[in-house]
């Protein structure tokens, strides 16, 4: 079961949903089922060395190396 990540169309609302099946994405804020699919960062095992020298961690929204509030998603 894939966890996907949306934009409601409605109130812009952004939320991650876990999908069984054939089930349709709903926003939690305003119930409409006008939202779209957003492509998502992930991490894959443990790594070494991955992060930017300074000790930042990736942005949380969408995996920018440059660390949270670097890109235009927040």
């Amino acid at each position: 079961m894939p966890i996907f990540e949306y934009v409601c169309g409605e109130c812009n609302h952004r939320f991650e949903l876990l999908i069984q099946g054939s089930a349709e994405a709903v926003c939690p804020k305003c119930q409409t089922s006008k939202v779209d699919k957003q492509f998502s960062a992930f991490g894959v095992g443990a790594t070494t060395n991955w992060a930017p020298s300074g000790g930042s961690s990736p942005c949380g929204s969408c995996g920018d190396p440059r660390g949270p509030g670097a890109c235009s998603m927040n």
